[in-house]
């Protein structure tokens, strides 16, 4: 039995998480979970886990309000509560499905503690991927990718030496506007952005998907997380979300990850410590592949990559710019304050108005992220006025 602590329990990842969980009773055990302020959620969740123990809350009313409906319970609130929710319950892995800079601490306090890792949220890496991978030199923990494309590539790498790898490829669908020109971004609406060809997601990554940070943070991922230098990651257009990356070696083969879209199988794959399990997903027989189409990716048509490319190649303070003025800026355009071909623009001058730290401490990269994330929104308070 694997004790689990979930962060991000009413999410997309998190909700599918919790059924393969389910799925698996002697298997999973939840103790604790957090919900942001999807308080409504909380009922099914303790009513189908009872070995939990506590859970955590963004707004500090809805937790005192709670602590009169399940007194049994530890229940917590805010970003110090998902850290106290950590410290305070020993698990054999900590889910991190919370989406945001919210999830770097988090993460960097579950590998202090020695708790293996699965990771959901890119911004952990992206932000604080240094410090994490500093960190797991001194731990015995391990951190294991949830994401489709890092989780493809970690089982075409397995039994492989480094001197064989010749690049690692991401796939990327492009997201829903992949067939639109530049020119007819400018006046696309939110549903539009919303309405992802391959993929069922949250509202913030079904935007940059189509903004295709996604990918650019994803590339940023990959290089902390399989050691490989950003030369030898390589990104590719592909339609039908059915390989979810490729490894080309040195004498020119491919290895490739097929499978549908359906993100129950790179959780698994995580929960179960990068072991390949059967589960209940409707699998794609040879016969039912049909065409797979490939496109070289353009930079020029998707200048978020470049955006996360540049970061990672400054390293430093950067990417905390990078992903803060991205995380506002979706943010903006989701609440219509701005348009869909201005978040590139707000992350672009965000990028270039920060004062580089080399080697910057986690309180350092908080004190970015607030710094950014203030510059955006006057930004934003200048276009809305």
């Amino acid at each position: 039995m694997k004790s689990i602590l979930l962060l991000g329990a009413s999410g997309s990842i998190g909700e599918q998480t919790l059924d393969i969980m389910s799925a698996h009773p002697n298997e999973f055990s939840l103790i604790a979970f957090s919900v942001g302020h999807h308080i409504e959620k909380i009922p099914s969740i303790l009513l189908n886990n009872q070995d939990v123990k506590g859970f955590c809350v963004e707004n500090p009313a809805d937790c005192e309000s709670l602590k009169t409906m399940y007194p049994k319970l530890l229940i917590l609130s805010g970003d110090e509560g998902l850290i106290t929710l950590i410290r305070k319950f020993d698990v054999d892995l900590v889910i991190n499905a919370l989406v945001g800079f919210v999830g770097l601490a988090p993460t960097i306090t579950a590998l202090k503690r020695g708790t293996d890792v699965a990771l959901a949220n890119k911004e952990s890496l992206v932000v604080g991927g240094e410090l994490i991978n500093n960190l797991l030199k001194q731990v015995q923990a391990r951190l294991y990718p949830i994401d489709s494309e890092h989780v493809a590539l970690s089982k075409c790498l397995q039994g492989h030496k480094p001197s064989e790898i010749s690049r690692l490829i991401l796939t990327a669908s492009g997201g829903a506007f992949r067939d639109i020109s530049r020119e007819g971004l400018e006046n696309v609406t939110i549903d539009d952005a919303l309405h992802h060809p391959s993929w069922s997601m949250g509202k913030k990554i079904t935007i940059d998907s189509a903004t295709m940070m996604n990918k650019g943070f994803e590339v940023i991922e990959a290089h902390y997380l399989f050691h490989m230098p950003a030369s030898k990651i390589a990104i590719v257009m592909h339609d039908e979300s059915k390989v979810h990356s490729l490894v080309q070696f040195i004498d020119g083969s491919y290895l490739a990850d097929i499978g549908p879209a359906d993100m129950r199988i790179p959780i698994a794959y995580a929960l179960y410590g990068e072991e390949r399990t059967a589960q209940k997903v409707r699998g794609l027989a040879p016969e039912d592949f049909g065409a797979f189409h490939f496109h070289a990716f353009d930079i020029k048509r998707y200048p978020c990559v470049g955006f996360a490319l540049k970061a990672l190649k400054t390293k430093g303070s950067l990417p905390a710019v990078l992903n803060a003025s991205n995380e506002v800026a979706v943010n903006a355009f989701l609440q219509g304050e701005i348009r869909f071909i201005e978040i590139e623009s707000i992350i672009e001058r965000a990028l270039a108005n920060h004062v580089l730290i080399k080697e910057p401490t986690l309180r350092q990269l908080v004190a970015v992220d607030s710094a950014t994330r203030r510059f955006c929104l006057q930004l934003i308070k200048g276009k809305t006025k």
